[in-house]
């Protein structure tokens, strides 16, 4: 019996401090997930405030933080807002940009002080459109006018993984891009039905097949498609947008 009594006490021993261990160590997974639990980005509207002869105005999104989300977030703003603008000879960064506009438009003064024209403009304006643990999209709206009977204005999506701050291209968004064509051209034409009855198809495409637009993204009400002016259709035509409802995009989605 003594020795049962000896097995019997080193064993509740053991067990004693194989409980203790297993608590410790959940403790300390506990505190680790914790502490590397994903914080998604933040942001704030920022502006570029520097005086032009050119009307230059420049707000934009920008992630809080030096981090390597934030840093990775803000390049691709900058860089997705001077892709947007006519072919700077310089794209290094976007001071440099709007530094460049403006003396293109006092090299234009100079070189014909006679034309009367009103003064250039270059707007550039984003706004945070949709944002999940999976994915974030800016819409980047720019216009430019250097003279003529009117300036170019566009929109641009920006698409990026809310871990990572890359960007996304259609690909990694949509499932199948062909099977995705055809529900986006059922519901393009139900937009065109509630816009207007007397639209139709063929008032788009330059009499070419239904296509997809080159900016898609993401707003609180669903998955966007945007047509550009002249992408489609006529400059008077503007804009051409529809959204398709998550609840019918869902299954076609690789990210929400």
């Amino acid at each position: 019996m003594g020795s049962i009594q000896y097995l019997y006490s080193v064993f509740n021993k053991n067990s004693f401090h194989l409980k203790h261990i297993s608590s410790l160590l959940f403790f300390l997974l506990l505190l680790n997930s914790c502490t590397s639990e994903f914080k998604p980005a933040t942001f704030t509207t920022t502006s570029i405030n520097k005086v032009f002869e050119a009307d230059v105005i420049a707000t934009f999104d920008k992630a809080e933080g030096n981090n390597d989300l934030s840093e990775t977030i803000n390049s691709n703003i900058e860089r997705s807002i001077i892709s947007t603008l006519s072919s700077p000879e310089n794209n290094a960064d976007l001071n440099t940009v709007l530094a460049d506009f403006n003396t293109e438009y006092l090299n234009f003064k100079k070189d014909f002080p006679d034309v009367s024209e009103p003064v250039w403009e270059l707007n550039i304006e984003t706004e945070l459109t949709y944002q999940s643990e999976d994915i974030i999209t800016i819409a980047i709206s720019t216009y430019e006018f250097k003279g003529g009977a009117h300036g170019n204005d566009k929109i641009k999506f920006l698409n990026l993984n809310a871990k990572t701050g890359e960007m996304l291209n259609a690909n990694a968004i949509i499932e199948d891009i062909n099977e995705f064509k055809v529900l986006a051209k059922t519901h393009f034409i139900k937009s065109l039905e509630v816009e207007d009855d007397n639209l139709k198809m063929e008032d788009f495409f330059f009499g070419k097949p239904f296509q997809l637009p080159e900016n898609i993204g993401f707003s609180d009400d669903g998955f966007v498609l945007l047509y550009n002016v002249y992408e489609v259709a006529s400059y008077s035509q503007g804009y051409t947008e529809f959204v398709i409802p998550f609840e019918d995009v869902e299954s076609y989605l690789k990210v929400r």
